[in-house]
């Protein structure tokens, strides 16, 4: 446990080098007790007494407790091959407090009718954090590479405020979209190798500027689109002239709908590279792109589920089928920064916490990235690269430990056997029956297994102290 914490957390650089050794020492703490409250996890009034004042120390912000992590995410990237995609997306925190003024709202939500049919509205207290999770694209998550909080103090809603204002005519620094941009940055210069980027993002990040940000970076990106922007010669839209294009391809392959049940869809896949305009007014401030778009439709309306209709758009030149097939696999693998964002919620309970300020709220959950992304990465290990060698995620003890919990029916040499196997033990602590019918081992059941694994390697030490 020691081991990965201090190689994860080695480029974290704090003015007081107590901090440094008091965040080594709560993420362990917290790793142990992955789900648990502080004083769960700390055991003791003095270490859960030294936590709150981590959390609460004004030298401390979330930047520099993932400064190491940040740097540990960029050295997985180096050591990778091919391209990797960088998944962008927005999560929302929300919290029930007597004074909600001390962390900010993130909306308004509205609650049930009155007499007279009306409904009640009132304010969410939370944080919002916009987070970037680096993947490869066999689906590995190598780590964070950018992350963003913030919390609104107006009363009024997104939707509210276009009512009365043109968003298309307001800068992109004064929204909060701008945090796309800024994370699309961050991560290009933090992995310094824009050419093996892939920024993907979903309708949220259909932004000019965001396509003028990575041009400016000499990145990619692959996002979905929702807005019909004008092009060609500025007569007509990206829709006019994607219903003129050819049918490229049709693609066949199996869906889910929100019961599990699979059923295959039939795609028409139509591709073009197209002249995209800047919206009316930002004409003069930014360049026309030459961006390739591909449609993706389902052929027959399914039963159960909504139809499959993504219309993406990439600086990115697609020339055949396959490659049309890679982009569409590309945008689903951006999935699993939802993964990750559930793992911060459901795993870490990350909203369970109390306390009191967005401040501390913001350094716990930045803490509680790192945790995730460590059970993600676990997770995901299995199934991107079975056959490394155990050591990369497991200590000697560990695999001994393993080996003597969970006995295999044949048995083999520890330093013969696959990280997969590991990886599976694990996951049966956390109660996977690893039948040969079942799917891969999730998040819920490592989490599980890991704070278990934890739990009975803390005993089998203590075991020799004492025998010593």
């Amino acid at each position: 446990m020691a081991s990965w914490i201090d190689e994860e957390l080695d480029g974290c650089e704090f003015a007081d080098a107590r901090l440094g050794k008091r965040l080594r020492t709560f993420v362990s703490q917290l790793s142990e007790g992955i789900g648990e409250t502080i004083p769960m996890a700390c055991q003791d009034w003095a270490n859960t007494k030294a936590a709150y004042r981590f959390l609460s120390n004004e030298r401390v912000n979330e930047n520099d407790i993932m400064a190491g992590h940040f740097q540990s995410t960029r050295d997985r990237f180096l050591a990778a091959d091919g391209l990797a995609l960088i998944l962008h997306d927005t999560t929302s925190f929300s919290f029930q407090r007597e004074h909600p003024e001390l962390i900010g709202n993130i909306g308004i939500s509205s609650g049930r009718k009155d007499n007279a049919g009306r409904r009640s509205l009132h304010t969410i207290c939370g944080v919002l954090m916009h987070s970037s999770l680096v993947i490869t694209t066999e689906g590995l998550p190598l780590g964070i590479s950018a992350v963003k909080f913030w919390t609104r103090t107006g009363s009024k809603s997104t939707n509210a405020l276009k009512k009365k204002v043109n968003s298309t005519r307001v800068p992109i620094e004064e929204k909060e979209s701008v945090r796309w941009l800024e994370n699309l940055k961050q991560s290009t210069a933090l992995l310094n190798d824009p050419e093996r980027c892939v920024h993907i993002g979903d309708r949220e990040s259909d932004i000019y500027e965001l396509f003028c940000a990575a041009h400016d970076a000499r990145t990619h990106f692959l996002v979905r689109t929702c807005v019909d922007r004008l092009a060609g010669d500025g007569q007509h839209t990206i829709s006019q002239e994607m219903d003129s294009a050819d049918l490229q391809a049709l693609h066949v392959l199996t869906v889910r709908d929100k019961k599990g049940q699979p059923s295959e869809a039939t795609l028409e896949l139509r591709v073009r590279r197209i002249r995209v305009l800047p919206p009316i007014g930002k004409q003069n401030r930014f360049p026309d792109l030459h961006l390739t778009v591909i449609y993706a439709q389902e052929r027959d309306a399914p039963h159960g589920r909504d139809p499959i209709d993504w219309k993406l758009i990439t600086d990115l030149p697609v020339c055949s089928p396959l490659q049309t097939i890679e982009k569409l696999d590309w945008y689903a693998s951006r999935w699993k920064i939802e993964t990750f964002h559930k793992i911060l919620k459901s795993g870490c309970k990350a909203e369970e916490s109390k306390l009191r300020t967005a401040d501390r709220l913001v350094n716990l959950i930045s803490v509680y990235c790192i945790l995730s992304w460590r059970v993600f990465w676990m997770t995901m290990l299995r199934r991107a690269t079975s056959e490394a060698p155990s050591t990369i995620a497991f200590t000697e003890t560990e695999c001994r430990l393993l080996d003597r919990l969970i006995p295999d029916k044949n048995p083999t040499p520890s330093r013969k056997k696959s990280l997969s196997s590991y990886i599976t033990k694990v996951a049966r602590l956390g109660g996977y029956l690893a039948r040969a019918s079942d799917p891969p081992p999730g998040n819920i059941v490592m989490w599980r297994g890991l704070a278990r694994l934890t739990d009975i390697e803390i005993g089998f030490e203590l075991d020799k102290d004492v025998g010593n």
